[in-house]
């Protein structure tokens, strides 16, 4: 088959020719029929700091996936061949006191679809059953395999109640974008939306969003006065931070309400100072930090938003072969795209 190595320690990717898996006792073998790129796929492309200690070429990279099941191990019970599956990409352990106490999205032990084992860039991915999710057959695949990145955004929106509330989203890359659009769906009132890009905005606006501020051209106090002006000078509801930059986050917390939340997803690239006595304990802020997605609530509840009418199609911007990867990538890094979807 054909597939996206990290061949080297080096910037980049190969196309190559690589052999096909093939499943053990518990897995299948998906035939991708789209695959998309993730913030954490552009570190590894670029060959950072962090790429460097997690990952060890060769490694076929990618965990955003959906597919049809074309082969199943011998003890494979839950699906069957033809099934169109989508794949949570954390392989938990299922045997430290996190797996065992139904906290499963931080297990300890985890494993990482396209870091630990082989991942989804390619034309076919080996997958545990116990990681894949029977997708209904009209959801296409540009939208099926951002499943796993839309739950992300889910657990960040919902992680509290968001019906008829003020909600401050700081950050619009794709998770960003998402976090706004299950806002929207599940009854917020008022959406207020920040980046650094116009582009972004623009997207963030079709969602539904009703007011968006350019942080990097727009005055810096735009947001708190527009802020103020929308909730009665008493602070939003909920601030969602999907960006991790010191400044977006220091916002998050002075634009919340006293006894309101914040819900932190964004990664910053180093330590971060607080004001912690006016910023968080004395407004009584909740503070949630979201890292993947709860195995497998958010799934179902995922299935729930899009039958509520869900709509993430303009977050998808760019479709590609997986042969133009390249092109992929420098949208990433120029931030002039949404999701960006690759077909082998």
């Amino acid at each position: 088959m054909q597939a996206l190595v990290k061949t080297t320690s080096a910037p980049g990717l190969t196309q190559i020719s690589w052999p096909d898996p093939t499943p053990g006792p518990h897995d299948v073998i998906v035939k991708v029929a789209a695959t998309s790129l993730c913030g954490t796929d552009g570190h590894i492309y670029r060959w950072d700091e962090w790429a460097q200690q997690r990952i060890q070429p060769p490694r076929i990279i990618g965990h955003e996936v959906c597919g049809h099941v074309v082969e199943t191990g011998r003890d494979v019970s839950l699906v069957k061949v033809g099934d169109y599956v989508a794949a949570e990409s954390h392989i938990t352990c299922g045997r430290c006191f996190q797996c065992r106490t139904g906290q499963a999205h931080v297990c300890k032990r985890y494993q990482i679809l396209g870091i630990d084992r082989d991942g989804s860039y390619a034309e076919y991915v080996s997958l545990p059953e116990s990681v894949l999710w029977r997708t209904a057959a009209e959801i296409p695949p540009e939208l099926a395999c951002v499943q796993e990145p839309l739950g992300n955004a889910v657990d960040a929106a919902l992680a509290e109640d968001l019906t008829g509330h003020t909600v401050l989203v700081t950050g619009c890359g794709p998770t960003g974008l998402f976090a706004a659009a299950v806002a929207r769906v599940a009854g917020a009132a008022v959406i207020i939306a920040t980046d650094v890009s116009d582009y972004r905005l623009g997207l963030a606006k079709q969602l539904g969003v009703d007011h968006t501020v350019n942080v990097k051209t727009d005055r810096l106090e735009a947001v708190g006065d527009a802020i103020r002006e929308l909730t009665a000078g008493e602070g939003v509801d909920a601030a969602l931070e999907m960006s991790g930059d010191p400044g977006a986050l220091h916002q998050a917390f002075r634009s919340v309400k006293n006894g309101g939340r914040v819900t932190l997803f964004g990664i910053p690239t180093g330590q971060v100072c607080f004001d912690l006595p006016n910023e968080i304990i004395f407004k009584g802020i909740r503070v949630y930090g979201v890292t993947g997605r709860h195995l497998f609530g958010t799934w179902y509840r995922l299935a729930g938003l899009f039958k509520a009418g869900l709509n993430i199609r303009p977050v998808i911007t760019h479709t590609f072969p997986m042969a133009e990867f390249a092109t992929g990538f420098e949208l990433i890094r120029s931030g002039q795209c949404g999701k960006v979807v690759l077909i082998p």
